[in-house]
């Protein structure tokens, strides 16, 4: 995600549409949709800049 990198902040990319694992555990987390950040024990849909880093700042 560009955001993250731009912050140099690191993180795990997954594709849901390649790798039916990432899409099972996005299921099982009870979220459909996209993108999901997960920060600490945030989780955080679709591109919201504020919430990010919010939730950076709090873990």
């Amino acid at each position: 995600m560009e955001y993250l990198s731009q912050k140099g902040i690191p993180f795990t990319e997954r594709n849901v549409g390649k790798d039916p694992k990432a899409r099972e555990e996005l299921m099982a987390l009870g979220l459909l949709s996209l993108p999901v950040i997960i920060i600490g024990d945030k989780r955080l849909t679709g591109f919201n800049p504020n919430a990010i880093d919010a939730a950076l700042n709090a873990s």
